[in-house]
């Protein structure tokens, strides 16, 4: 049954929709359950448990923390955590010194080849990333759109792009234990090594995400057959943005109700 859809992304970081709404959309498409899975904050959560009761659906904390491992990015999902546990305050504090660094180190970049952005025009409750330098640059007229603004200047490897201070794999899933969640490793669909993703295999995970956005069955049996093997948990989510990413629909890929009450167990 699809209970819930445990990957997307709010105002809070990212996306288009405000938790409030995202709770709306998850009423309209019949589910019983909601989380929030915003970048490297857990700021929206208190307003979507808040909107969730209203339509007495079941709320699950979350968030996707970014982390290297080897100097490869990873992402991984925390789930089921206690929201005011210091091992997950800590971790977002470090990212918003990293994110801070890294934004005001892109805008000096882009002023360098000519594109003034001034990152106080940014309104937001949560955190700043690239997708929002990029709106910026759309809204002044630099660029057409987001993807031209990732492909021409924020994209791994052009011209303003700047590395960001790395927070390790170990690390982000020791604070997500502390606090007593569970990590699961988000989108392993999108690691190309297979060196790496067998490298990730070996930490203290408690799951993959295998159903995720819209990639099909097929393409999902690899992950399945893992967590099999191991044990661990199969969540499901669709990395919904919003109108920050139009191709992809809320739902895509979801949670059946006995995962998310695994999950949701110190909640």
């Amino acid at each position: 049954m699809n209970f819930a859809d445990l990957h997307c992304h709010s105002t809070f970081s990212d996306g288009s929709f405000t938790p409030t709404q995202i709770v709306e959309l998850a009423h309209q498409k019949g589910f019983k359950g909601v989380s929030l899975t915003d970048h490297d904050t857990t700021k929206g959560l208190p307003e979507l448990f808040e909107a969730a009761k209203k339509y007495n659906l079941e709320a699950l904390s979350g968030i996707e923390f970014s982390c290297y491992h080897n100097n490869s990015s990873v992402h991984l999902l925390g789930y089921g955590f206690d929201l005011h546990h210091p091992a997950i305050t800590r971790l977002e504090d470090k990212h918003l010194e990293r994110r801070d660094a890294r934004n005001h180190a892109m805008a000096e970049k882009l002023k360098s080849l000519g594109v003034e952005v001034n990152l106080d025009e940014i309104k937001t409750d949560g955190v700043v990333g690239r997708p929002h330098i990029a709106l910026l640059m759309v809204k002044n007229g630099y660029v057409s759109s987001l993807q031209e603004a990732f492909q021409k200047f924020l994209g791994e490897g052009k011209a303003a792009y700047v590395e960001a201070f790395t927070i390790t794999l170990a690390e982000t899933i020791d604070a997500i234990h502390q606090a007593n969640g569970f990590a699961i490793l988000a989108h392993p669909h999108l690691i190309d090594s297979s060196e790496l993703f067998n490298q990730l295999l070996k930490y203290p995970l408690d799951g993959l995400e295998c159903f995720y956005s819209n990639f099909n069955r097929d393409q999902n049996e690899r992950y399945i057959k893992k967590v099999a093997q191991k044990e661990w948990i199969a969540t499901g989510g669709s990395d919904f943005h919003g109108e920050n990413k139009p191709y992809v629909a809320y739902g895509a890929s979801f949670t059946d109700e006995p995962t998310f009450r695994k999950l949701r167990r110190s909640n």
